[in-house]
């Protein structure tokens, strides 16, 4: 259970430590193809990241532990998010969601905001 472990003895780090992110281009619906642009591993040693990951999984503790559980929402969080596990539909379970900064990040890729 989340409340009883630091980020450091979390499931989420242990997946995040094993984590290959690929990024294809998107070249349509149809998906007729799919060209690999980029491979990367997510970097521990970038404190940047780390920390604010850390934040993001700080602040979901809290919020379980002051609000209960029913207050988590996929609003919370810069890099990780909380949100219902699978396509929702009344379930309860959730899971952490890497958010498109952190695959970005990861990625050594820019996102560009459109105006």
């Amino acid at each position: 259970m989340i409340l009883a472990k630091l980020l450091e003895e979390s499931h989420l780090l242990a997946k995040l430590r094993k984590a290959i992110v690929c990024a294809r281009l998107f070249e349509g619906r149809q998906e007729l193809r799919s060209c690999l642009v980029k491979v990367a591993t997510f970097d521990l040693g970038n404190e940047e990241i780390y920390e604010q990951i850390k934040a993001d999984y700080e602040l979901v503790r809290k919020t379980i532990k002051t609000k209960g559980f029913e207050a988590l929402t996929g609003k919370m969080g810069v890099l990780v998010q909380p949100r219902t596990k699978g396509a929702g539909h009344g379930s309860t379970s959730r899971a952490f969601y890497a958010r498109k900064a952190l695959v970005s990040k990861i990625l050594g890729m820019e996102i560009k905001k459109s105006v």
